[in-house]
């Protein structure tokens, strides 16, 4: 196969365009940062070649001739299999390039990025509540959760009427429901089963919870008594069906909520040691920037936080799918590395069981925006966890209670994921996007960060923080102690941008598994 290869100008522009190469000399593609007509010439690093084909900004273009069945490798490592001959200058994307049976021939260890040497936290501590019980919260809320979905207006009636009453007491963040679909029509005693009352068992006990009532109709599968076999974790149960209905529920759970709120309002904001954040990571909307800026500046952060004693929460399983090696390489026993194979395994069978694979993770929106296959997404993706040793992986909505890295076993859908960190026990979200996402989170505040400083301008009323310059490790390393700087501000009580627009009651989603009856 050849292709024509031109040091002058060719068809097209006169000027050349240079691709960003994130690993140069070992990758087979590059980045262009902006959209290409055909004929315009590409500087590479042995001259320049026409573009074979108009090419959108972010997506790759073709370093050299690649033969089909072979490997593309970006980052360092392989994200698919050649589907065709693909010329030098040509577009690399969903019809040249897939997810096909190619295996590294040798055994292979991934380099790692470089640790942040030279850079510590400038701060040891952020301002939070401390429970009694010794906890650490960045939030003070009043929650409502429902048992049941038959329960889930109820309890919005409940909570809009009270924070409306509430609102702006010194010291109490609001008052907020977290409805669900889920708690009846589900075997009882299932998979699905414990890992709904895990989670909601999380989020009553969550130390960003000061208080909460929990709504029940009366009658469902998630029983009160069954949820809270012990009537722990402080919280109080209305029946519906006891109460005498709609209005009597609302009424009494007001004047419980009135009750509370005083005592609740006596908690300050005291100095507490970083090493009692819990971070969870998550990316949503992505693009082919988000391996360049955002996750890696992102990973910055994390080991930092790491670095001052704090937990730091990786999940998405499906999203490392293709990178899980990384990880795998990174544990820290046999038993956390086995585990990650295990989960990987787990997850094939599950998509084959609804008649999927594990590539068909990225949406058209990642597609639209340059991601093509989810080895790639998925080895973008893993750069949100820094370089830090892996220390624990746990199943979904598990109590993260091993200091530094932590993999939790989550859909790669934000919601559910970030869902099932939060009854983990985070306290701080961190969210990178590129497509531009709306995700928000109550009782914890997300940070939301851009790949993008054009998305940034665009959705400034949404993106908390632009990582689009942060191109260079150099750049990623200054971006990344800005952005942990922010999140301790966060933690400390800034708001962010979702909080102020009011995101964060409708997108706790427990992971539905399993049949419904």
């Amino acid at each position: 196969m050849n292709s024509e290869r031109r040091d002058a100008a060719g068809p097209g522009p006169a000027a050349t365009v240079r691709p960003l190469v994130p690993r140069p000399g070992v990758d087979d593609i590059g980045l262009l940062l902006m959209p290409v007509a055909r004929g315009t010439l590409l500087e590479l690093s042995d001259g320049t070649t026409p573009a074979v084909e108009d090419i959108p900004a972010g997506h790759k273009v073709a370093l050299h001739d690649i033969p089909k069945g072979a490997p593309v490798r970006k980052y360092g490592e392989v994200i698919g299999v050649a589907l065709a001959d693909i010329p030098a200058g040509g577009h690399v994307h969903v019809h040249n390039l897939g997810v096909g049976q190619w295996e590294e021939p040798t055994p292979h260890r991934s380099p790692t990025r470089p640790r942040p040497t030279g850079v510590a936290p400038a701060r040891d501590h952020f301002l939070g509540y401390r429970r009694a019980d010794g906890r650490a919260a960045t939030r003070n809320y009043v929650v409502v959760v429902p048992t049941v979905n038959c329960s889930a207006t109820v309890a919005r009636m409940i909570a809009l009427r009270a924070d409306a009453v509430h609102k702006g007491t010194p010291g109490l963040d609001g008052v907020i429901a977290l409805p669900h679909d889920l708690g009846c029509g589900m075997a009882e005693g299932t998979p699905g089963d414990a890992v709904l009352r895990r989670t909601l068992r999380g989020y009553l006990g969550h130390a960003n919870v000061a208080a909460a009532l929990l709504i029940s109709l009366g009658c469902e599968v998630n029983r009160p008594e069954i949820l809270l076999p012990d009537g722990d974790l402080g919280a109080e149960t209305l029946t519906i069906q006891q109460l005498g209905g709609t209005a009597a529920t609302v009424n009494a759970a007001l004047d419980r909520i009135a009750d509370l709120v005083p005592r609740i309002t006596r908690t300050h904001r005291t100095p507490i040691p970083l090493s009692e954040l819990t971070l969870g990571l998550q990316c949503g909307g992505s693009d082919a920037y988000s391996g360049l800026t955002a996750n890696p500046t992102l990973g910055v952060a994390a080991d930092l936080l790491v670095a001052a004693g704090g937990r730091v929460v990786l999940g998405e399983t499906p999203e490392i799918y293709g990178a899980h090696h990384l990880l795998r390489d990174r544990a820290t026993t046999p038993e956390s590395a086995e585990r990650i194979d295990q989960l990987i395994d787990w997850w094939q069978e599950y998509t084959a069981t609804g008649g999927a694979t594990l590539d068909n993770n990225p949406s058209r929106g990642n597609r639209a925006g340059g991601i093509t296959t989810i080895w790639e997404k998925s080895l973008g993706a893993v750069l949100k966890s820094g370089t830090s040793p892996l220390n624990d992986v746990v199943g979904y909505a598990e109590p993260v209670t091993a200091p530094g890295l932590t993999f939790m076993d989550t859909p790669g859908y934000d919601p559910v994921s970030a869902t099932g960190m939060v009854a983990g026990g985070a306290n701080l979200l961190a969210f990178t996007t590129g497509r531009g996402s709306l995700f928000g989170s109550r009782p914890v505040p997300c940070l939301k960060i851009s790949t993008t400083s054009e998305l940034y301008e665009r959705m400034r009323g949404d993106i908390d923080f632009d990582a689009g310059p942060a191109m260079s490790h150099t750049a990623q390393v200054a971006y990344g102690a800005a952005l942990f700087e922010a999140l301790v501000d966060l933690a400390s009580g800034a708001e962010s941008k979702s909080e102020a627009l009011g995101f964060g009651t409708e997108e706790i989603v427990p992971w539905r598994m399993g049949a419904v009856l």
